[in-house]
C-alpha cells in the first residue's frame, strides 16, 4: 500500500485520523472528523471511507469502539510520506546544546545529553557508546584447579580484570608463567584486537617461542577479554516515562526494559542506524525486540571528527509518538553529539 493508491479523499481522512490519535491517543470516529470541518463529509460518507482503510490494514477498530486509530502498517505510511516535520524550537535546541556542554567526562556528558532528550520528547532517552578499547600492560595466570585458571589483565589505565579460562588437560605450571611471560614482552601496550593480530602473525612466521599448550592459553586469555570488550555501553535515561499511562502502558513498559536490559539484542537493532543519513524509525513489530511491548525506537548515528559513526543515540516510546517532532528533535541530538565530538 503506497499513498498512490489513495485518493484525495481516503489519503485526507487517513492523515485527519493518524494526526488525531497521535494527538490524543484514543479512536477516533466519524462523528469526530465531520466536526472538524476541514473535510467537508458527512459522517456516513467518512465511516464508508474508514471501513476501506480498515480493509486495507491501513486502519483498526479496536474493542467496541467505533472509532478507528492506525495500524503499524498505517504509521509506517504516514510516517514515510505525509508526515511533515516540527524543527526543534529554540528553548529545545538550547536545552540539548546546555546539557552536551564540555568541561566533564564524556559519560557525564551523554548521561546529561539523554536526560534532556527524554524531558524534551517525554520518552527514555538512550545513546549507544562503544567500549574504550583496553590497552594492555599486564598479564598473570593464577591456576584455580587442574582444569581452570584466573586469567588477570591489568589495563594501561589501571584497570584490572579477570577472567576464569579452561587449561587443556595435563597443562604443565610452567606454561602458566611462560604464557604471562610472552603476553607481557611481546604483546604489552596494544589493544586486545592488536595483540590478537600480533599473536598470528609470530605464530605463522614461527617467532612466538611458545608451545602448542602454552598459544592455546594465549590465545583463551585473550579471546576471554575480547567477547567482552565488544560490547557496547548504553545510557538510558527517563525511563520513568515509560511508565506514566496506565495499567496497559504500565505492563508494556515492564516488557520494554526486559528488551532494554538485553543490550546484545538492543545493539544490534540500533546498529542498523549506523549507516543512516540521520534518523531511523522502527514500529512496533517491525523489529521483533519490540513486538511485545509495542514500542517504537527513533534513532540517528553520531560521528567523530573524522566523520566514522561513534555511537547511536535516540528514543524509546509507544508507538504512538508525535514523531513529526521527535524525529528532529533526536536528529539534532546525534548533530550536537558530532560537534562535540
Amino acid at each position: 500500500m503506497t499513498l498512490p493508491d489513495l485518493n484525495d479523499r481516503a489519503r485526507e481522512v487517513f492523515r485527519q485520523i493518524v494526526e488525531s490519535y497521535l494527538s490524543s491517543g484514543t479512536p477516533v470516529g466519524s462523528r469526530t472528523l465531520s466536526k472538524l470541518g476541514a473535510i467537508g463529509l458527512s459522517p456516513a460518507s467518512i465511516r464508508n471511507v474508514m471501513q476501506d482503510l480498515e480493509e486495507v490494514g491501513l486502519l483498526a477498530a479496536p474493542h467496541t469502539s467505533a472509532g478507528r486509530l492506525p495500524t503499524e502498517l498505517g504509521l509506517r505510511l504516514f510516517v514515510d510520506g505525509m508526515m511533515q516535520m516540527t524543527a526543534p524550537s529554540a528553548d529545545e535546541r538550547a536545552a540539548i546544546d546546555t546539557s552536551a556542554a564540555g568541561g566533564a567526562p564524556m559519560e557525564d556528558i551523554l548521561g546529561r545529553t539523554m536526560a534532556a532528550l527524554s524531558g524534551l520528547s517525554a520518552c527514555a532517552g538512550m545513546v549507544l557508546v562503544p567500549k574504550a578499547e583496553l590497552l594492555l600492560r599486564q598479564v598473570s595466570f593464577v591456576p584455580l584447579s587442574p582444569v581452570k585458571a584466573l586469567a588477570i589483565l591489568v589495563g594501561a589505565d589501571g584497570s584490572v580484570e579477570n577472567r576464569v579460562i579452561d587449561l587443556p588437560p595435563e597443562l604443565p605450571p610452567i606454561a602458566l608463567i611462560e604464557a604471562a611471560n610472552y603476553v607481557n614482552a611481546r604483546l604489552a601496550g596494544l589493544t586486545l584486537a592488536g595483540a590478537a593480530e600480533r599473536l598470528r602473525t609470530e605464530i605463522d612466521a614461527h617467532r612466538a617461542a611458545l608451545d602448542v599448550a602454552t598459544r592455546g592459553l594465549v590465545e583463551a586469555g585473550i579471546a576471554a577479554w575480547s567477547s567482552d570488550g565488544a560490547r557496547p555501553v548504553l545510557i538510558v535515561r527517563g525511563s520513568a516515562h515509560l511508565v506514566a499511562g496506565g495499567e496497559a502502558d504500565l505492563e508494556r513498559a515492564r516488557l520494554l526494559l526486559g528488551d532494554i536490559e538485553g543490550k546484545e539484542e538492543l545493539a544490534r537493532v540500533l546498529d542498523l542506524a549506523r549507516t543512516a543519513v540521520a534518523c531511523k524509525i522502527f514500529i512496533g513489530s517491525e523489529n521483533k525486540l519490540f513486538s511485545l511491548s509495542g514500542s517504537s525506537v527513533i534513532a540517528a548515528p553520531y560521528r567523530g571528527s573524522d566523520g566514522r559513526v561513534v555511537g547511536v543515540v535516540g528514543v524509546i516510546g509507544p508507538t504512538r509518538l508525535n514523531y513529526a517532532r521527535i524525529v528532529p528533535m533526536v536528529d539534532y541530538t546525534a548533530q550536537t553529539l558530532s560537534r562535540l565530538i
